[in-house]
């Protein structure tokens, strides 16, 4: 077989010119490499969740969801900064890939500071972040040289990849600063609370001031989603945890069996439940509304590993090493699964840019799911029943969905391909969101 000019180009990497992909590319799916870079979070949740699982069980509050709410926008906000760049920039050479490796040996260094993180809020002191900063600081160094890269190739979007490039650069300046000063607790978080917004802007000013990237909609769906399974993995662990407090203590019985059901059955549920978004063809249509859609989607990861954190209490709790009541147990599950099915509906309706008035009853349904698993974990019924109840909150979801949900989201495809899609009115006539195929 004789190979053609591209089956040569594929069977190396020597550098190649950072010019962008194009955002229509067909069969545009995940690298081998962005798989192996997302290994690096399955470390990072599993820590987070651990401590705040840790925490929850002590009932140190205030630790669990100030130490966790940090580790979770560090952790989401590292994936965010390598995926969206990937998805525009990816040219598979050595060069791209040595400094994916530099990244991925910052989110090691960043995991690993995650534990001195959590202990330091525990101890009222101040937010020892050091160990995490030095592991963005590697993961920066490395996404700085991408974006400048990236400027220099591709002239006709320097001015957005500039401004990726000096918005990161000043975010990670004032992080480093931060910790040079031994603020106390509280001054620290307001501090870091504004360099979140800070890195928060970036992609905001670049996307829309300044002409955009080449990311590709269905491609940064696809890497989503697989980051929301990672997130899942941690509700499997969850309920491993919670299976095998049960069995130790009371053998195969018929709790460890409502156990399996239920913490097997609540994270296939909300699997089930996330791709119900239409964020694909929604995205595709309309580019403008993938900031809110991308942030939301770290509200969505953050509730999914926290269900699975919740799990793990509720093993503490059967192991009777938690120090807190049922109902709160309960609660540590139920929580962070409505704030997931909640941010779902959201997203929903701002993808689709309408509310769907049936969207209402299944959320009372929800609600009552809900509700119901509190109640009966107040009333004093066993905990695997309690979670089993809590399992029908994503169930609500899905049989609406199949049964009539599925048919308001065609209706709402197929007017949109009627429809051209929709530039941002501040997008310049030069715009490679405007014109993808331009170079």
């Amino acid at each position: 077989m004789t190979a053609t000019p591209t089956d040569h180009g594929a069977l190396h990497h020597h550098a190649r010119r950072m010019g962008g992909r194009d955002p229509h590319e067909a069969h545009r799916a995940a690298t081998p490499l962005e798989l192996l870079f997302d290994l690096m979070f399955v470390v990072s949740f599993g820590l987070a969740a651990s401590q705040l699982a840790h925490a929850l069980a002590e009932a140190h509050y205030a630790t669990a969801l100030t130490g966790f709410a940090f580790a979770s926008f560090c952790i989401c906000w590292a994936w965010v900064n390598f995926s969206w760049f990937a998805s525009a920039y990816d040219t598979d050479d050595w060069v791209f890939r040595l400094t994916t490796m530099v990244q991925m040996i910052g989110v090691l260094v960043l995991a690993l500071g995650l534990p001195r993180m959590f202990a330091s809020i525990e101890h009222g002191g101040h937010l020892d972040n050091s160990a995490m900063v030095l592991g963005y600081v590697i993961m920066r160094i490395a996404m700085v040289f991408q974006w400048l890269r990236a400027a220099r190739q591709d002239p006709v979007r320097r001015r957005a990849c500039a401004t990726y490039a000096a918005v990161i650069s000043i975010a990670q300046l004032g992080w480093v600063t931060l910790i040079l000063f031994n603020l106390s607790l509280g001054v620290t978080l307001i501090f870091a609370s504004m360099l979140a917004l800070v890195e928060l802007a970036g992609p905001f000013i670049a996307e829309r001031w300044d002409g955009g990237t080449p990311w590709h909609a269905h491609h940064i769906v696809e890497r989503h989603g697989l980051f929301a399974i990672i997130a899942l993995g941690e509700g499997v662990v969850g309920t491993l945890a919670t299976l095998s407090a049960v069995v130790e203590g009371h053998g195969w019985t018929v709790d460890a069996a409502l156990v399996c059901i239920a913490g097997i059955g609540l994270t296939f549920g909300m699997w089930w439940v996330y791709y119900i978004l239409p964020s694909a063809p929604m995205l595709h249509a309309h580019r403008n509304r993938a900031l809110v859609w991308g942030y939301g989607q770290m509200v969505i990861v953050t509730a999914i590993v926290a269900t699975g954190a919740g799990l793990h209490v509720a093993a503490y709790f059967i192991e009777h090493k938690a120090h807190i009541s049922a109902h709160a147990t309960v609660l540590t599950v139920a929580i962070p699964v409505s704030v997931f099915l909640g941010a779902v509906y959201a997203l929903y309706t701002y993808l689709v840019d309408r509310f769907d008035p049936f969207h209402a009853w299944l959320l009372v349904g929800t609600g009552a799911a809900v509700l119901v698993a509190v109640v009966a974990a107040l009333a004093g019924v066993d905990m695997a029943i309690c979670l089993v109840i809590l399992m029908l909150a994503p169930v609500v979801t899905i049989v609406g969905y199949e049964v009539l949900g599925h048919h308001h989201q065609a209706e709402v495809l197929a007017n949109e391909d009627a429809a051209p899609p929709v530039a941002h009115p501040r997008m310049h006539e030069g715009s490679p969101l405007l014109h993808p195929h331009r170079k």
